[in-house]
């Protein structure tokens, strides 16, 4: 069952269900869809990609003075690909510091352990924060995913071990160089949906690009997963107390 309205300011109150009085930036008006479904819409991203594994090879510690424990633990997005073929590398000025495999437990079982355990070496200073470059290379998903942080490099402290240290490895991924975030109700109230809850995602064509839960607070916040600037994507939001899947087509622009 699907209905298709175009918002008109003089005729709002004609048209059925939602319509919006607003015109866009263009001084055109929005065209939206608006769809009857049986149950909620399941979303994510996905990404598989495909990038060959670094050959990357673990630095001589004897070359270092300093060195640090980091213990990284992969963020929930991630978890369910994991495999003990995946890597995780930390970089300094371009040179390759620390190297880690998925870490083994204390049964000896390794696939699906999501922390890797690694030494970082370095010949700065211990008391020198570093800019640094850490990179996870997931085998299932063949991408790498790169985020930079800051570090010392002290023997006397770590990092991960006493607190989780969990990088957002997600917003750093190479299939998708053109990250952005959006606050999602104003689209919405743009076209006159107002929904009180549900969950909301942006599309390249099929290709979901990014999703979110609707905020009870009235701001919900999406980061949006971009291939090239410019690209135009369709916003699509459930109304999970109508049962209705709305469809505004060039509402993102990246």
């Amino acid at each position: 069952m699907k209905k298709m309205y175009l918002a008109v300011a003089l005729l709002a109150s004609l048209v059925l269900g939602a319509c919006s009085s607003d015109d866009d930036n263009d001084g055109k008006n929005v065209l939206y869809t608006e769809t009857v479904v049986s149950e909620a819409p399941v979303w994510q991203i996905d990404w598989n990609y495909n990038q060959e594994c670094p050959d990357w090879q673990k630095p001589d510690g004897s070359l270092y003075q300093n060195w640090t424990t980091i213990m990284v633990q992969i963020e929930d997005a991630l978890k369910p690909y994991v495999s003990e073929d995946d890597l995780m590398a930390l970089f300094i000025n371009g040179e390759l510091r620390g190297l880690a495999k998925p870490a083994v437990s204390l049964s000896g079982e390794q696939t699906g352990n999501t922390k890797f355990l690694m030494k970082a070496y370095g010949n700065e200073s211990d008391s020198e924060t570093l800019d640094a470059s850490l990179q996870y290379y997931s085998h299932t998903l063949k991408h790498l995913f790169t985020l930079s942080d800051r570090i010392v490099l002290d023997s006397d402290e770590s990092t991960g071990i006493d607190d989780d240290y969990v990088p957002p490895f997600t917003l750093g991924p190479a299939k998708y160089p053109v990250l952005n975030t959006v606050n999602v109700e104003p689209m919405l109230t743009k076209v006159g949906i107002t929904p009180e809850t549900g969950t909301v995602a942006v599309f390249a064509g099929d290709e979901c690009r990014g999703t979110a839960v609707l905020s009870a607070s009235g701001t919900t916040l999406m980061v949006i997963y971009g291939r090239s600037a410019g690209e135009s994507l369709t916003l699509k939001c459930y109304d999970a107390v109508k049962g209705v899947l709305y469809t505004i087509p060039d509402a993102v622009k990246l």
